[in-house]
This record gives structure tokens, C-alpha cells and sequence, in this order.
């Protein structure tokens, strides 16, 4: 029975780890069980296999390189090739982390339980902890669920474009206005995906517009799918995009918005607030921050908020009601 590639790869690796000298591919060939049962022990002359285990030979080594093992070619004085792997070449520093800092890639790693990221984030941290990462100590390790952050993923969207913005591979997808019943196909480059109160975004160059656009996931109907070719764009830093995203959400405000919200009612609206003040009728009057995506906000909070000023995002905020309720 044919031996699996993993378990030839890592006979390869123990064997170039092990030796003390150089191992030429003729030894390399006769020691290793899955290059003895495709191509024979190689110690009868030249064969027609020489050339199939010389193609492996190359691709196995290539892997590991890739996979990071050092591997040193060496000429000895007969003119043939030798291959080692010394293993001070390939032994990471010790990992220099203190309790504060093991303690917060800890709380990272969970933070993925609920996507794509999580069997990686684990595996990673198992590693970490393998080279000397310290453990948590004290009264929090008798309580491991005091602290569980989660980045909430409850978007169908999420992992496809997660994967397409880490790959660089445009999208395409169904994509509905917040004051629109209707979808319109987007062709999107995305460049990343960030959460914002809740709510995760993704940042890109919509191809249609010829411009960066941001799209809540939440909007994106029916699946993601995945197109060949390279970006048209550049991709911006990270700093830039993340911006783009607080202004869309409503972060950065270039202008203000007075409403009128019910008593008792509305508290991340008044957190927020500029002014506050006392109708006497039940009603608040506050001065709030006004950017894009605030419509949308103040539709959340339904009969509890009337918008008095300005008047487009009044009629913004009226406009996505009516298309709850023609929808509902």
C-alpha cells in the first residue's frame, strides 16, 4: 500500500535532522520506506525509476523548505551532493512572553471559536505553550469563563470573504440598500473585513462604481462567489480602510442631528448625545453626532425617536421604516 505524502515528508525531515554528515539522495533513497517501496533501493545502477525519484526527491524537499525547515545542500570531495538539516539552524529562540502578554493571546485565540480562524488560533497557541509560553496562574484559572470574548459571526458571508480578502480574488454577490427591497449584483475586490458595534463590514473597490465602497454583511443575499484575475486597484493600509469603515458606520460625524427620544428610552443614543434636554412631555431633545450609517441607527429605536432636523436624514430614517413595514 502506496505511504501517504505526510508520513514521507516527515521521514524526509527526521532523517535530514538526524544525521550528522551530509546525505546524498542514493542513502536519502535507501533509507526511507516510501522511496523503497515506489523505486526500489537504488543500488543496482542507473533505472528507469531514477528519474521518477529524483522528481519526488526535488518536489518533498521544496515542501519542506516551504514548510520552513532549513535544509543545506552540501558538495563533498567526490563531487556528489549531500543534504542535512542542522538542527541548530532550525530551533526558534525561546519565547520571551510575560503573564500580561500570554494571558491577552489567550483571549485572542478564543476569540475565533465561532469561525473558520478557530482550529488555527488553537493550534497556535498550543505551540506557543509547547516553547515555553507561561500559563495563566492565580485565581483566574480556577475561573476560565470570567472572561470569553467572542466576535460574533453570524453572517453566511463571513467566511467566504474572509478568505477572498486574505487570497486577494475578487467577489461577486447580491448586495440590498438599507432603504431597498431590491438586490443589485456587486463585483467587488475586497480588501478587508471589520466589526463595528456589532456589526461586521467589508471594505473593497466596487468595480461597477470605480470606487471604494463599504458593504454591511448583513445586506449581502444568497452566497459569495469567488472570480479569477488579480485586482484592478491598489490595496490601501490598513489604517486608511479602517477609517473608511468609521465613516460609513456613522463614527466620524460631520454634522449634527437634533431628535426628539422617549423618556427612559434610547440609552446608547444618549451616551452619545452632545445635548440632553427636558421636553416636560415625555419626550428628551438631544443633540447628536451625525455621519453616515446614523439613519439606519435611529431606525433601530422605531417609535421611541423622531427625527426634527436635518430634513434628508429624516426622510432617510421615515424611508427605511417604510420598507420594514412593507416588507414585514
Amino acid at each position: 500500500m502506496a505511504i501517504a505524502k505526510a508520513e514521507r515528508l516527515m521521514n524526509l525531515a527526521l532523517c535530514l535532522l538526524g544525521t550528522r554528515r551530509p546525505l546524498s539522495k542514493r542513502e536519502l533513497r535507501g533509507s526511507i520506506e516510501a522511496y523503497v517501496e515506489a523505486f526500489g533501493p537504488g543500488d543496482g545502477g542507473p533505472s528507469p525509476a531514477d528519474d521518477s525519484f529524483n522528481r519526488m526527491f526535488e518536489r518533498d524537499k521544496d515542501d519542506l523548505r516551504e514548510l520552513g525547515l532549513v535544509i543545506e545542500t552540501v558538495e563533498n570531495l567526490d563531487g556528489e551532493t549531500g543534504y542535512l538539516a542542522r538542527r541548530d539552524s532550525n530551533r526558534l529562540p525561546p519565547v520571551q512572553l510575560d503573564a500580561e502578554e500570554a494571558a491577552a493571546l489567550g483571549l485572542a485565540a478564543r476569540v475565533w471559536q465561532q469561525a473558520r480562524l478557530a482550529g488555527a488560533a488553537s493550534g497556535a497557541l498550543q505551540k506557543l505553550r509547547a516553547a515555553g509560553m507561561p500559563e495563566a496562574d492565580g485565581p483566574y484559572e480556577d475561573r476560565p469563563g470570567a472572561l470569553e470574548p467572542r466576535i460574533p459571526v453570524r453572517e453566511a458571508a463571513f467566511e467566504p470573504l474572509m478568505l477572498a480578502c486574505r487570497d486577494r480574488r475578487p467577489v461577486v454577490f447580491e448586495y440590498r440598500k438599507s432603504n431597498s427591497a431590491r438586490a443589485e449584483t456587486r463585483h467587488v475586490e475586497p480588501w478587508t473585513l471589520e466589526c463595528w458595534r456589532g456589526h461586521w463590514y467589508l471594505a473593497g473597490w466596487d468595480r461597477d462604481r470605480g470606487a471604494q465602497r463599504v458593504f454591511r454583511l448583513s445586506r449581502i443575499t444568497g452566497k459569495v462567489r469567488s472570480r479569477a484575475g488579480a485586482f484592478t486597484a491598489p490595496v490601501p493600509d490598513v489604517s486608511t480602510v479602517r477609517e473608511a469603515v468609521e465613516r460609513w458606520a456613522g463614527e466620524s460625524a460631520t454634522r449634527t442631528a437634533l431628535i426628539r427620544l422617549r423618556a427612559d428610552c434610547g440609552y446608547p443614543l444618549r451616551a452619545r448625545a452632545l445635548t440632553v434636554r427636558d421636553r416636560g412631555d415625555g419626550w428628551d431633545e438631544l443633540e447628536i453626532p451625525y455621519g453616515h450609517g446614523l439613519d439606519a441607527w435611529l431606525a433601530e429605536f422605531g417609535p421611541d425617536v423622531v427625527v426634527q432636523e436635518p430634513a434628508d436624514l429624516r426622510a432617510d430614517v421615515v424611508d427605511r421604516l417604510r420598507a420594514v413595514a412593507k416588507g414585514s
